[in-house]
């Protein structure tokens, strides 16, 4: 059996992308954890919906330009030119897809006028959750986040994104994906 494990990053350090090591407790590793953090808990509100609806394939793709995103903050700035756009760099493409679904799907419902209370029900309120782990990843990566770069643009988006879908969701129930069998 293979090791999941190289004890490299026992000393406080990680690898980065194209080489160079940095601290666990460095910035960009907190931005980095908190993008893997925003990732895993939209995975946790995809699980949620019907596999291969709308939703399902807006988080499937919002989830995989994470993967883009987190590789440009695990690079060292001297390795950026390193990277390409679309694969390890954010491009205008997945900024401009992610402001498509949102105007996409508010164009479907009308949009609450007031300060909205999460919770209406699961799908609804596991998006806002991760809206709010996208919010805290943008502040983190504020600090780290290269000139030019257009991780904070999307995260900003992403989080509007989420609020969005979570509304959708409370406006017109979508279907889980598991089966609940309804109580007497």
């Amino acid at each position: 059996m293979t090791r999941l494990w190289t004890g490299k990053g026992d000393d406080g350090t990680t690898g980065l992308l194209y080489g160079g090591r940095s601290s666990k407790a460095s910035p960009q590793l907190e931005a980095l954890g908190a993008v893997d953090e925003a990732q895993a808990t939209i995975g946790v509100a995809r699980a949620e919906v019907a596999a291969g609806s709308e939703l399902d394939d807006i988080l499937t793709s919002v989830a995989g330009d994470l993967w883009v995103l987190m590789a440009e903050l695990a690079t060292a700035p001297d390795n950026r030119a390193k990277l390409v756009a679309g694969e390890s760099l954010v491009s205008e493409a997945m900024l401009g897809g992610v402001e498509q679904h949102i105007l996409d799907v508010s164009a479907r419902f009308e949009l609450p006028s007031e300060f909205v209370v999460p919770g209406q029900d699961r799908p609804s309120a596991l998006l806002d959750l991760a809206r709010t782990v996208v919010r805290r990843a943008e502040r983190a990566a504020v600090p780290v986040a290269s000139d030019g770069s257009l991780i904070l643009p999307y995260l900003n988006r992403l989080s509007s994104l989420l609020w969005v879908l979570a509304r959708w969701a409370e406006d017109e129930p979508l279907p889980s994906r598991t089966t609940r069998v309804p109580t007497p």
